[in-house]
């Protein structure tokens, strides 16, 4: 059993940055693909980017390349997502998770995932 805690967001006017990080339990979590996840208010919960195991293969959503980065520490069971030039649009929810194997973009494809933390970007 994995257990993933977000933490780093926060209120942002536009155009700042944030970074979340999400730490696992999980001794193996080397051997876990991650994935970044969001839900706006009333929406359904959305890819937003992953990384495989080892770090050597990422996927971003369309609305976030270049802008976001996902990068991770295995050394220290941590996953991160950096968000730059945020926008309003980027209001969420943002959720980690993990799975064994590729990274995929599909919320079923994930077995675990953590309890989420709201990111909320003013115009």
């Amino acid at each position: 059993q994995v257990q993933l805690v977000e933490s780093g967001g926060g209120l942002v006017q536009a155009g700042g940055n944030l970074r979340l990080s999400c730490a696992a339990s999980e001794r193996t979590f080397s051997s876990y693909s991650m994935g970044w996840f969001r839900q706006p208010p009333g929406k359904e919960r959305d890819f937003v980017a992953a990384i495989t195991w080892n770090g050597g293969t990422t996927d971003y959503a369309d609305s976030v390349k270049g802008r976001f980065t996902i990068s991770r520490d295995n050394a220290k069971n941590t996953v991160y997502l950096q968000m730059n030039s945020l926008k309003p649009e980027d209001t969420a929810v943002y959720y980690c998770a993990a799975r064994r194997g590729w990274v995929v973009t599909a919320v079923t494809s994930y077995d675990y995932w953590g309890q989420g933390t709201q990111v909320t970007v003013s115009s």
